[in-house]
């Protein structure tokens, strides 16, 4: 009788073995296999003395002890948050029907309901597929969790091209990211259409190399206040204070002519808390009037806050021009300009051509002036501020003379010289406001097919000469490839580096130094 009930109770506890380890994942059925057996005859000699009922939990209950004991140690969920304890390995914080850790089954699962609870959030199983998943191994077939891989969120910038973003706002050039997958080719097409070109003949360009932090810039003058050399996000800036007027340190002040181009970037401020307002002027001032008074024409932009109380929408931002007509009377003008974000860089370019005025902010332009009542001058930059003494910033300010057709200097000298494709110090990235120039050079190839050119980069000679003729190579490869992108066949072009070893100009002066960096298109 004894033989026969041990050979029940064995029967029982074998299917009950087979049974689990159906359910239970690869992983356990290859850490028990071997002590199955063992652990049976003990379960066995254990439930003799105990009723038959109760013979198939003690039996489980063995079994499963063998299991803790043969499995490898694993560490509890840091994150548990009552979820149940499995019975196998200990795991705890399970949600789903399963363990985790070790895949064992919860315990009172029914059949209806094997499926992981958590199955929407979970990780799907490269091997068997299962969905779900919650732990290091797979619910269903034992597998190990893959190792997960970091996305790369990185942004590259469409105001300076500067790539490897990772934060809100550009490492170059502060400028802020913008949302969607799209915002990229969105600004590469704005500033596709933009139609400013330079002045071929720079003769004014301060970058702000080598100034000392806390100085007065060195190719200025002082009207009135007060400006420093300051730093943001690691480049040099003018930053200009409470009602502050400088400008440009020249010999004369009848420098501007009748054609002329004036370019410079301009950080906008958005202030967090208390009064907040700002207005950044430019003046184009009478030839021999010492005085910021004496405008021919001033623009600016303003930013203030509607009767100072701050909230988001009340934020008043725009963009004024006034200037004196032919006739002796005075326009204006005054409007939002769209887009103009905050707390970012923006590029503003003017053009004058005889009578005809063109003003730029970033890649639109916002004032047109058929009839400007033009007279030699000067430029003068001021600052108005109220509340919290907030500086503007400003930084490479750059004037021109007017410009001879691309063609006709082609014609005439078997090349030209653009001094509108630009770049930041010591990089080799495109400015967007340099698409003006490019869209002009396109053009003329466009209507020109049998055109081919050698792109040349040219550097002074500030730095070392090996790594401006590095530097030089990279600009003009540059160069070649978004003209390509643009549609040009790259049959046509070809690039080169000249680095410092042809200046046109005494690289001892700032004013030769500006046109010492040039790309030239040479006929081929």
């Amino acid at each position: 009788m004894i033989f026969m009930r041990k050979f029940i109770v064995l029967a029982l506890a074998l299917c009950f073995a087979f049974a689990a380890n159906a359910q239970i994942g690869n992983l356990i059925k290859n850490k028990i296999n071997q002590k199955v057996e063992e652990g049976v005859n003990k379960a066995v000699d254990k439930a003799v003395d105990n009723a038959i009922d109760k013979t198939f939990d003690n039996t489980k209950k063995a079994i499963e002890k063998e299991k803790n004991d043969n499995s490898s140690t694993i560490q509890d969920d840091p994150h548990d948050n009552g979820g149940w304890t499995c019975p196998a390995c200990g795991a705890t914080g399970n949600h789903g029907n399963f363990c985790k850790e070790c895949a064992a089954k919860k315990p009172g699962a029914s059949s209806a309901t094997e499926t992981n609870t958590a199955s929407e959030s979970g990780w799907t199983c490269p091997a068997c597929g299962h969905t779900g998943n919650q732990g290091k191994f797979c619910n269903e077939c034992g597998a190990k969790k893959p190792e997960a891989t970091a996305a790369d969120d990185s942004w590259t910038c469409p105001q300076c091209g500067h790539k490897g973003n990772k934060g809100k706002f550009c490492d170059e050039c502060g400028a802020k990211r913008a949302d969607g997958a799209n915002a990229n080719m969105k600004a590469s097409s704005e500033w596709n259409k933009f139609d400013f070109v330079p002045g071929d003949e720079c003769f004014y360009y301060d970058q702000l190399v080598g100034e000392q932090l806390g100085e007065f810039p060195s190719m200025w003058d002082l009207v009135e206040g007060e400006c420093e050399i300051a730093k943001v996000n690691g480049e040099n800036v003018i930053a200009m204070y409470q009602n502050c007027w400088i400008k440009p340190l020249m010999e004369v002040d009848n420098y501007l002519g009748e054609t002329f181009t004036i370019e410079f970037d301009y950080y906008d401020f958005y202030e967090t808390e208390g009064q907040d307002y700002g207005y950044l002027q430019v003046r184009l001032c009478k030839s021999g009037d010492r005085w910021i008074g004496s405008d021919i024409l001033n623009f600016g932009f303003y930013n203030h806050v509607t009767e100072w109380a701050y909230t988001h929408d009340d934020r008043k931002r725009g963009f004024s021009c006034s200037w004196g007509k032919i006739d002796g009377d005075r326009a204006s003008t005054e409007q939002n300009v769209e887009n103009f974000g905050y707390n970012k860089w923006h590029h503003v370019s003017m053009s004058v051509n005889r009578r005809a005025v063109k003003i730029y902010v970033d890649e639109k332009r916002v004032v047109n002036i058929p009839n400007y009542k033009r007279e030699d001058g000067w430029l003068g930059i001021g600052y108005n501020s109220a509340g919290k003494e907030y500086p503007a910033y400003i930084r490479n300010v750059r004037i021109a003379k007017g410009a001879v057709p691309l063609y006709d200097r082609m014609m005439t000298d078997g090349k030209f010289i653009t001094y509108g494709i630009t770049f930041d110090v010591g990089k080799s990235v495109i400015k967007p406001e340099s698409m003006g120039e490019i869209n002009r050079i396109v053009q003329l190839m466009n209507e020109n097919p049998e055109l081919k050119f050698e792109v040349q980069g040219h550097t002074d000679n500030t730095g070392n000469a090996a790594s401006n003729q590095t530097l030089s190579e990279a600009r003009a490869k540059a160069i070649v490839d978004k003209l390509v992108e643009l549609g040009i066949s790259a049959d046509r072009l070809s690039s080169v580096g000249k680095g410092q070893t042809s200046p046109i100009a005494d690289n001892s002066t700032d004013e030769g130094k500006a046109k010492n960096r040039r790309v030239e298109f040479v006929k081929k």
